[in-house]
């Protein structure tokens, strides 16, 4: 049986390695394993952190017939989400283990993206490769595990079997997608993506070399299949394994909100799922209506509670020192704040998580209100780019995840895919009074995030000038925001936090 790296621990565990508590309970459970073997029960191919001659290695462990044979991880990953060299310490090259008289390498997840391990595992004897992996979800990500591990196969000559963790762990999602590969690269076996499976191989000795018996084919999944799949899966874990009764969220009919509700009832179910409305005197009717609508049609309660009462009284308690001033975009915040206020209590009351509604093109920019609508524990669109919010919402009233909770047909109002998205924070007000379009916002935010293009690269592809800088500008004096944002779900491979971590003080602009 082999298992998805650092089984035992989870993974990333972090600087949670760094523990020595920690290290020391995943040796108590490697030994206990040990105990537990006997011949003829199955080998167990596990991982965990491991302590030697005071370094913590990231360790595979062979179980079998009363043994533990242990290799250590020899190429640590050390870019995007990945900082193992902070806390581990990088093995030799790794020999093969003998397993019922058949030599095995066990090169772990990075190894193989590598050449030189299972170069050497090759030279070493071994006869197949198990390759235990912790490998995040990104979108269209999967072809690159595939060709990767096809191209190692060649190079070596040896089977193998790639197994991927599955689930999710704070920001990051696993996809699973575990395949086994024949020697000349053709797929034998591929376990289902989203979901935990376990799956028989049977493996023939020829002349040629061990080869399994299976013949597999992949078809990719489509891009707003996967995407919508890993919000799903990385709230449901979250709410799961941090022990929240349930999510609370407001619903304030728009397009963000209708989306978020959405996934939430897929992932959990109607009956976890509370959204709340939190009119002002400048919501309007329509809105109202959308709110309503959206909860009718996935079957989740729906509460309103007015603001307008504790905005007033903070605008009284405030009017002294504002005295002579304006109004702006601080009358505008106190409402937000508000909504975040009354929204963490019902959370703290009901033991229910608050998801945040926010989107990527929002948090890019800073267009949400620090300590009000960026109030809460997690994030659903926090990776997604507004326009794919909309592709998204299509997409769901066309489909059903496989697995999802929610009911079949529409459950975007039409109206709410339609309208001018805005904050209603003022009259009349839209996302385009202080935005670009977001057709063309999140175009030039793909180049300045996602591919860290220049001003003039970005320029060069049709964008006025003034435009980008501004954009960038925005993009850059956000960064103190995104640092007290809540975790959500990885998307790309730019995610804010993980990905990409500019420093908050920050004077550089191109000109």
């Amino acid at each position: 049986m082999v298992f998805p790296e650092l089984v035992l621990v989870g993974y990333p565990p972090e600087d949670l390695v760094l523990r020595p508590a920690l290290v020391r309970a995943a040796a108590a459970a490697l030994q206990e394993l040990q105990q537990e073997s006997t011949r003829g029960a199955p080998g167990l191919v596990v991982t965990l952190p491991w302590a030697e001659d005071g370094r913590v290695h990231n360790a595979v462990a062979m179980v079998a017939d009363g043994r533990c044979e242990l290799r250590f991880k020899h190429e640590l990953p050390n870019y995007g989400v990945f900082d193992e060299k902070r806390v581990f310490t990088p093995g030799p090259l790794p020999d093969p283990v003998i397993f019922k008289g058949m030599s095995i390498g066990l090169p772990i997840c990075e190894d193989i993206w590598c050449p030189d391990t299972t170069a050497h595992l090759a030279r070493a004897g071994a006869k197949l490769l198990l390759v235990p992996n912790g490998s995040p979800f990104e979108v269209e990500k999967f072809h690159q595990r595939l060709d990767l591990a096809r191209q190692r196969v060649s190079e070596c000559g040896l089977p193998l079997t790639y197994v991927n963790q599955v689930g999710g762990q704070d920001e990051l999602v696993f996809d699973g997608g575990s395949f086994v590969l024949h020697r000349d690269g053709a797929l034998a076996h591929l376990l289902p993506f989203w979901q935990e499976s376990l799956a028989i191989v049977r493996w023939h000795e020829r002349a040629d070399g061990w080869r399994c018996d299976g013949d597999a084919r992949w078809r990719e999944e489509p891009r707003l299949a996967s995407v919508y799949n890993a919000m799903v899966l990385g709230l449901r874990d979250y709410v799961r394994k941090n022990s929240f009764r349930g999510v609370v969220l407001g619903l304030s009919g728009g397009i963000d909100s209708a989306l978020t509700a959405a996934v939430a009832v897929d992932a959990l179910g109607a009956d976890r799922v509370r959204g709340v409305r939190l009119p002002s005197c400048f919501t309007s009717r329509a809105s109202l209506d959308d709110a309503a609508e959206s909860a009718a049609m996935l079957g989740m309660r729906l509460e309103t509670l007015s603001i307008e009462s504790p905005v007033e009284t903070l605008e009284s308690t405030l009017a002294p020192l504002f005295v002579g001033r304006p109004r702006d975009v601080t009358e505008e915040n106190l409402q937000a704040r508000a909504r975040g206020l009354v929204l963490m209590a019902l959370s703290n009351k009901f033991g229910e998580l608050l998801v945040t509604t926010g989107n990527k093109s929002e948090m890019s920019v800073g267009y949400a209100t620090l300590y009000g609508d960026m109030c809460g524990g997690y994030s659903v669109l926090k990776d997604v780019y507004k326009t794919e919010v909309y592709a998204l919402s299509r997409w769901r009233n066309q489909e059903v995840p496989d697995g999802g909770l929610g009911p079949g047909g529409q459950v975007i109002p039409t109206s709410s895919l339609t309208k001018a998205p805005t904050a209603e924070l003022r009259p009349n007000q839209t996302d385009q009074d202080s935005l670009p379009p977001y057709e063309e916002l999140d175009a030039i935010l793909g180049g300045l995030v996602e591919d860290e293009q220049s001003v003039d690269q970005i320029v060069a592809r049709g964008f006025a000038r003034e435009v980008v800088t501004r954009v960038q500008r925005l993009l850059y004096a956000a960064e103190y925001k995104r640092r007290q944002a809540p975790p959500g779900v990885k998307i790309t491979r730019k995610s804010f936090g993980r990905d990409r971590r500019y420093p908050i003080t920050n004077a550089f602009r191109e000109p």
